[in-house]
């Protein structure tokens, strides 16, 4: 039995959700984080002591992580799929999920928590123009990646397109400062066609914590 705890607002969650619908396996998912709390339960944290989501449970094997728990999904349900057998496409993936983290989420981070994730009526819009320009810059990367490309990893899809492709939606959905990015969004329209993208990361970024609330209890 898998079991996922996280809230689905969070990328993070997303990508493992994602995986796991990309493999067809089945799980029980326990909301986690954010408005919903549980993040500081002893349980909890005996599982992830930094108390932040995602946690998964695969039978003996608990995790958290978000790209060690979908690199562990790939590994051990999707070799030669979700796991690319070619080992050059295999190391694209490690690469690209990498630069994901380290690269495109800061850059994504700050005009996504101050537009999204804040209450329109505390906005300041001002404040956040210093950030527009990096992640221009980063998500120019990904853009220049994808030109005559239908997978940024490889021929198929595997792993590596994941946590790119959550970052970079979120990207080209902001209200303010969305980069110009025609390879990146041709590519999400792509992906859009997976089931595990439809489900759970093509969900209308709201600014109201209401809405993520309406969305949590309506989608599950």
């Amino acid at each position: 039995m898998i079991t996922v705890w996280g809230r689905r607002s969070s990328g993070n969650v997303q990508k493992v959700l994602w995986a796991l619908t990309e493999l067809g396996l089945g799980f029980e998912r326990k909301v986690v984080g954010g408005q919903f709390g549980g993040g500081d339960d002893p349980a909890y944290r005996a599982m992830n002591p930094n108390g932040l989501v995602p946690v998964l449970q695969d039978g003996d094997v608990t995790l958290f992580e978000s790209d060690a728990i979908v690199r562990h999904l790939a590994r051990t349900r999707g070799m030669g799929t979700l796991q690319p057998a070619d080992p050059a496409h295999a190391a694209r993936a490690d690469m690209w999920t990498c630069w994901a983290a380290t690269t495109l989420f800061p850059a994504i981070n700050p005009l996504f928590l101050g537009l999204v994730r804040t209450p329109r009526a505390a906005q300041d819009v001002a404040a956040l123009k210093p950030a527009v320009a990096p992640l221009a810059e980063r998500i120019g990367v990904l853009d220049r990646a994808l030109a005559g490309r239908d997978f940024l990893c490889g021929a198929t899809f595997s792993f590596g397109e994941i946590a790119p492709a959550i970052f970079a939606r979120r990207a080209l959905g902001l209200p303010f400062g969305a980069p110009a990015a025609p390879n990146v969004a041709a590519w999400l329209g792509r992906l859009a066609d997976r089931p595990g993208f439809a489900r759970w990361v093509d969900v209308p970024m709201g600014g109201c914590l209401e809405e993520w609330t309406a969305h949590e209890k309506a989608l599950g």
